[in-house]
């Protein structure tokens, strides 16, 4: 608090220091057939910072557009290393000089660094960072064990810095190179697999219970439909957060999820009672990993459990793909449904970069994100007791 009310610093992040985005190239600018090559040589998966997906988030999606590009280039004019950036005054609402990962819709903000000089690509990256006027680049939902953070924390090394961890959670994730049914057994347990093969019973009640998969361009147009529809139907929609309920956000999973499936990189997967959609759900494909993006169900058909239903189906589908080694469930940690399903964990973490040696102004900013921080979580946690209070109250 001390330093955040110290105006004189303030001020300066705020005028000479203050990191200028506008320096950077667009975004969009990027040469996209060398960004498609790079994200196939990437040394870790991030499926949202594909180009296919990225620029269709930048292009239209609701507080994600308009992206400027931190990239690394080698000697033969190739590129090795992306990552899309907002000036931190965009997303914290504060004139500090830091520029930080953009936000792919997908909770997944690992940059994509070439698996054969993953070092190099980041020290370009930070130094690029340096040279806009930053002082600090913040990665939220960063990757923290795999080895684009290795690479980040070697080129940090190389002028004495380290990162300073800002948050860190797990989230489940699949490996999707065992046996589905031991895998299942292992995790769910006997005695509930079968309550839920008793639901998926009486959910027949309704018609044949059958799960599809779309892949083809065609197909994914029309399921995607079909998703927005359920998505919009349940909670989401009631608070608002829906994709199809915002015309840009509407735009971008089109364009998007079109794109993806052109490449072979998205699938929407649907669950059906007799020809009635109980849920469905979208995932993105990268190298040998899926990622599963979005979920959304009938709320009438609640009692059969359909998303546990259609995210069992799920984990039968890429456990038999011989192409994916594992699954990102980008879910919240602790999520109730997805959580006793894919027992694997993935660390992910909010990371704040230094720039310099010694800098006076990175304690400044991390402590600004940390108010922030605290700030929304005192938010959300007032939201949640007030929506419990009415529950109960109704």
């Amino acid at each position: 608090m001390a330093e955040l009310a110290n105006h004189a610093m303030l001020h300066r992040a705020s005028d000479s220091d203050a990191a200028d985005a506008h320096a950077l190239p667009p975004l969009s600018d990027a040469p996209v057939s060398q960004w498609r090559a790079l994200a196939e040589r990437a040394v870790e998966a991030n499926g949202y910072y594909q180009p296919d997906w990225e620029l269709a988030v930048n292009a239209s999606a609701r507080g994600r557009t308009g992206a400027a590009a931190l990239s690394a280039v080698s000697e033969a004019g190739q590129l090795i290393g992306l990552l899309p950036v907002f000036p931190m005054q965009r997303i914290y609402k504060l004139p500090l000089p830091a520029l930080v990962g953009a936000e792919p819709y997908g909770t997944l903000c690992t940059p994509l660094l070439d698996r054969d000089s993953a070092e190099d690509a980041a020290a370009q990256l930070l130094r690029q960072a340096r040279n806009s006027g930053a002082h600090a680049l913040i990665l939220r939902t960063m990757s923290l064990q795999g080895p684009a953070m290795a690479a980040i924390e070697a080129a940090l090394a190389r002028d004495g810095l380290r990162p300073r961890m800002l948050s860190a959670y797990a989230r489940a994730a699949l490996d999707a190179t065992r046996d589905a049914d031991e895998l299942l057994r292992d995790a769910v347990g006997a005695k509930k697999l079968k309550e839920l093969r008793r639901q998926r019973n009486r959910l027949a009640d309704h018609g044949a219970v059958r799960f599809d998969v779309a892949r083809s361009p065609r197909e994914v147009a029309a399921a995607l439909e079909i998703f927005l529809t359920l998505e919009a139907g349940g909670w989401k929609g009631k608070r608002g957060t829906a994709l199809s309920q915002y015309a840009g956000d509407a735009a971008f999973i089109r364009r998007a999820t079109m794109a993806m499936a052109e490449a072979g990189r998205c699938e929407i997967i649907t669950l059906h009672a007799g020809e009635t959609p109980v849920a469905g759900g979208i995932v993105v494909r990268h190298q040998d990993r899926a990622f599963f993006f979005k979920i959304g169900i009938d709320q009438r058909f609640a009692k059969y459990s359909p998303g546990t239903q259609l995210t069992l189906d799920l984990t039968r589908h890429l456990c038999a793909d011989p192409a994916i080694a594992s699954a990102d469930s980008t879910a919240a940690p602790g999520h109730p449904m997805i959580d006793p399903i894919w027992r694997e964990r993935f660390a992910i973490g909010d990371v704040l970069i230094p720039l310099r040696r010694r800098d006076p102004l990175v304690p400044v900013i991390h402590a600004a994100v940390r108010m922030h921080s605290l700030g929304y979580e005192a938010a959300r946690g007032a939201a949640h007791f007030i929506r419990n209070r009415r529950r109960k109250s109704g």
